[in-house]
């Protein structure tokens, strides 16, 4: 069981024997798709706080954490990104963050489920901030695993914002997925994961670093810390046809961050290289 609720909280129970509780002051959206549950409630701390299927995806209040971190690592490291890919990521954050790069010229967002799109443009619309009427995006409601598939398309990053592998985002963490989603990257092209928090999900991380290393020249992960994807810092999968991008210079992130003219209120070049560093229990978990 995921969660529940308890005199007026929501107790998600994600991780066997830990949970978290937020209080939900009001409920906002409750409502059940055809592929998911999708729920939004006020919470005096985190603010907005949206759940699929009893568990926190985002709040108004920590998103920023998150989104910056898997969008501007990969296309800062990049440095002349033009087309990216966003696999999830219906609430809009993701393409939000992209976008605040005007080098960016067209960025492809595949969602599986346009029901995330239409509420969060309702009740999160501070996630997408007009993201999705800038004409650089392309949205598609297609599943994820079928377009990188299917599709002739190329990109410089891909962005996988996907659920935990449970229901609908499984199969975004297989073995054939990555395969096909390295086949859409331009040689210098860079994929970053979500990989959940390698204390309470190792597994997850070791599957995605096992196919990353057998798929790309230069493979790892990033780690930064959401306070609701609670249970430790989450890890950020990193997979690059080149290493070069990862051993990029403090400087020259320096001067990037400074010529694209982007406010962030936690991504900095010197968080950048040092989300890179990992503690010894996660090396561990490397295959």
């Amino acid at each position: 069981m995921a969660s529940a609720s308890l005199d007026g909280w929501s107790v998600e129970a994600l991780h066997d024997g830990y949970g978290q509780m937020l209080r939900e002051d009001t409920v906002l959206y409750d409502s059940e798709t055809d592929h998911q549950r999708l729920r939004v409630f006020e919470n005096a701390r985190m603010g907005r706080v949206l759940t699929l299927d009893g568990v926190v995806q985002t709040t108004t209040g920590d998103e920023f954490i998150y989104h910056e971190m898997l969008a501007h690592v990969p296309i800062f490291a990049h440095g002349a990104a033009k087309r990216v890919l966003i696999i999830g990521g219906g609430d809009g954050g993701m393409a939000r963050e992209v976008l605040r790069h005007t080098s960016v010229e067209h960025v492809t967002m595949v969602e599986i489920d346009a029901g995330v799109v239409d509420f969060s443009k309702q009740y999160l619309p501070t996630l997408s901030a007009g993201a999705f009427d800038d004409p650089r995006l392309d949205l598609v409601i297609a599943d994820g695993a079928a377009f990188v598939r299917e599709t002739d398309r190329r990109f410089d990053v891909m962005i996988v914002d996907s659920t935990d592998p449970i229901g609908p985002g499984e199969v975004l963490f297989t073995d054939t997925f990555y395969d096909h989603a390295r086949g859409l990257l331009n040689e210098d092209g860079i994929i970053v994961t979500q990989n959940g928090v390698p204390f309470m999900q190792g597994d997850e991380l070791t599957g995605t670093m096992r196919a990353f290393k057998a798929l790309f020249a230069d493979w790892t992960c990033y780690l930064t810390h959401v306070p609701t994807y609670a249970g430790g810092p989450m890890a950020l999968g990193w997979g690059s046809k080149s290493g070069a991008a990862r051993a990029v210079e403090l400087a020259t992130l320096e001067s990037r961050f400074e010529a694209a003219g982007i406010e962030t209120r936690y991504y900095t070049p010197e968080v950048h290289k040092a989300a890179f560093a990992l503690p010894g229990y996660i090396k561990a978990l490397m295959p």
